[in-house]
């Protein structure tokens, strides 16, 4: 049975899924460059937009008045 061979969603180059340290990756600079693209938000996953929250009210503790 042949190994498993995949290819690195950064750069596209084919690696073997078992014997590949940080895989899906070839290497830790693809894996920093698809980190990257998620923080800058070039990246994401579809879904609803999340609702809007109401403005914050100040909390009140028990001992002060209304």
């Amino acid at each position: 049975m042949s190994p498993v061979r995949v290819k690195c969603p950064t750069c596209q180059r084919e690696l073997d899924w078992a014997t590949a340290p940080l895989r899906p990756f070839c290497s830790e600079r693809c894996r920093l460059i698809d980190l990257g693209a998620w923080l800058s938000e070039q990246r994401a996953i579809p879904g609803d937009t999340a609702p809007e929250e109401s403005p914050v009210t100040e909390r009140r503790g028990p001992d002060e008045e209304n």
